[in-house]
């Protein structure tokens, strides 16, 4: 089991030092391995942000950037991190649904809460642990839920990546996509696309019929293999 990877984000010395006296404490009588890196103010950690961290621990009421709009900040490269607020103030904790917060701890933070809310993040990890990719943008690293993804084109030299939110460029063969996803229940339905059969909702003769509407050519050599790909996905209930 890798080690868990934290981001603690927090402005004031004691309440830091509490955090990680209580990761601390936690490892040891969890036999867990945290990797842990600390930033000061939300400004620090959004300023280099790549998304290699599985929690974040982040303060809201910070002086120069606040938990909140960092939050925000982060949720744009990576929506898989797990975020926990923590807050001395309890009227943040609605808005905290726009970045998928996992939860809420109030200062002065007791032990028991924390490390439930701990256990439940890292239980969070290990589940989503194998459905997401790292990707290299030109904006930089950016995490991407597989279950976002629609299907890869082939253009040229460059992969563009469909995805319910938009599409998304990278370069790279469509070759090694298939390589990396060979696990993940996506198919090669001609030279140009790589589908996700979680989104494939019908077949109209030669087409694959997307969520989104789309359709997409399947060629003639590869229609029986996707035919028999997609009603074996389909059966085993995925």
């Amino acid at each position: 089991v890798r080690n868990i990877r934290i981001g603690v984000v927090e402005d004031d010395p004691a309440s830091c030092q509490l955090v990680l006296d209580y990761l601390n404490r936690y490892q040891q009588e969890n036999d867990e391995q945290f990797t842990v890196s600390v930033f000061d103010d939300g400004a620090r950690i959004v300023e280099k942000y790549t998304p290699v961290y599985d929690i974040l621990l982040l303060d809201i009421e910070m002086s120069e950037m606040d938990g909140m709009a960092a939050a925000r900040r982060i949720r744009e490269r990576d929506d898989k991190v797990v975020i926990v607020f923590i807050t001395a103030a309890p009227q943040y904790a609605i808005s905290g649904y726009e970045v998928r917060a996992l939860s809420y701890l109030l200062k002065p933070l007791p032990w028991f809460a924390f490390s439930q809310e701990l256990k439940k993040s890292i239980d969070m990890v290990r589940r989503n642990g194998d459905d997401s990719m790292l990707i290299e943008t030109s904006n930089g690293q950016m995490r991407l839920n597989l279950a976002d993804i629609l299907y890869l084109e082939s253009i040229r030299h460059t992969i563009v990546i469909h995805t319910l939110e938009g599409k998304l460029s990278i370069n790279g063969t469509l070759k090694d996509m298939e390589a990396k996803l060979a696990d993940h229940h996506f198919f090669r339905s001609n030279s140009c696309y790589l589908v996700n059969l979680k989104h494939v909702t019908g077949v109209a003769d030669q087409d694959c019929v997307m969520s989104n509407g789309e359709q997409l050519r399947v060629s003639r050599p590869r229609k029986k293999a996707f035919l028999a790909a997609l009603t074996d996905y389909i059966g085993g209930g995925r």
